[in-house]
């Protein structure tokens, strides 16, 4: 069956990554339609809106998107393929290549799953301050006193519930299965929360990631203090296998976990609700870097790969990662970020030609 797949390339470099991967995609003669729904700047400039209904349709009409990054005017469409379309899971994994820029001494074995909290948290966007919470019944446990006396300053409202929390450690939980049997290895999750600093609502999420863990006997459940979690994140990431987070905390976290097989450039990334998913490198739009095509691609590259595994393309998926992984082996045609001179161009067309596609 014929699958729909919308394009979304985003701002600033991250198009320099996302036009030859989509260029790769193309050689593979999968059977998907390939949209480019007008978003951002061209849509601004042609309709005097950055994110159209007709984009939001080709979106909704699709399977899936693959997006590039932004930091633009396409977060209209970022936005809306997140809260709009409910994809709750963001799976950030980290595992390290041969022949990647890791910072470890010894970075092998490193291989391992963020899976955050895409809905909640400090992302609800409830923030004002502090001066509009005079009246308002709410004390400080550590200052015991109003928070509204506190002086002048912000706040942010945070956000665990129990329906979101019970979904994304199920989701996690049956991630760790998934890849037990992948991988020969038994199934563990670990989370990470400061209970001890916000016991009601870090402690919350604590509390109902444990009972829902408990619906998963064959999965090894373990909780550290996220400071902890973090620390042990960088000295041995070899430990970890699922690592579930509220949505902050895996915002963080998952980019300490790309920094230590290689950095961003080589963090993937895939949003996943209970009827659409959509695919983007962790990393931004690197604005820094935009018009030098010298962006790593890896990260984009193997958020396709999740994409094509997703639609159910899996030995393609697996062919694509294969033909980076090799790359890396070779390390002949790297990206300067890791220790090479090759353009972001370059990098593709090595990983075409490590595929046997050229």
């Amino acid at each position: 069956m014929s699958r729909k797949v919308a394009l979304i390339p985003g701002e600033d470099a991250a198009p320099e990554a996302f036009l030859p991967t989509v260029e790769l995609l193309g050689r593979l003669d999968l059977d998907i339609d390939w949209v480019w729904p007008q978003v951002g700047i061209p849509a601004q400039e042609a309709t005097g809106d950055p994110f159209p209904p007709a984009a939001r349709q080709a979106i909704d009409d699709s399977d899936t998107t693959l997006f590039g990054a932004t930091s633009g005017p396409s977060g209209r469409a970022l936005r809306h393929l997140r809260w709009g379309r409910n994809t709750y899971a963001n799976v950030r994994p980290a595992r390290w290549m041969p022949g990647a820029r890791s910072p470890l001494r010894d970075p092998s074995g490193v291989d391992l799953v963020i899976v955050r909290e895409n809905m909640e948290d400090v992302y609800v966007g409830v923030e004002g301050d502090l001066r509009s919470l005079d009246g308002v019944d709410l004390v400080s446990r550590l200052h015991r006193r109003p928070v509204a006396q506190m002086g002048e300053g912000r706040f942010a409202l945070k956000v665990i519930t129990e329906a979101r929390t019970r979904k994304i450690v199920e989701f996690a939980c049956n991630l760790a299965l998934e890849r037990a049997e992948r991988r020969g290895r038994p199934p563990k999750l670990t989370t990470g929360t400061k209970h001890n600093i916000s016991p009601v609502a870090d402690g919350y999420f604590l509390e109902v990631a444990r009972e829902t863990a408990r619906q998963f006997p064959e999965v090894v459940f373990e909780s550290l203090l996220a400071d902890d979690l973090v620390h042990k994140l960088v000295i041995r990431p070899q430990a970890f296998d699922v690592i579930v987070l509220p949505n902050l905390y895996g915002d963080l976290f998952s980019d300490a976990a790309a920094a230590v097989v290689g950095g961003l450039g080589l963090g993937p990334s895939g949003c996943y609700g209970d009827d659409y998913a959509y695919f983007e490198s962790a990393h931004g739009s690197a604005p820094d870097i935009a018009g030098t095509h010298t962006i790593n691609p890896t990260a984009t590259l193997l958020s396709a790969a999740m994409m094509l595994d997703y639609l159910g393309f899996a030995t393609e998926s697996r062919r694509l990662t294969d033909g980076v992984e090799r790359v890396y082996a070779e390390g002949r045609c790297l990206t300067p970020d890791q220790g090479g001179a090759a353009a972001t161009t370059e990098f593709c067309r090595a990983v075409v030609r490590a595929m046997g596609i050229d």
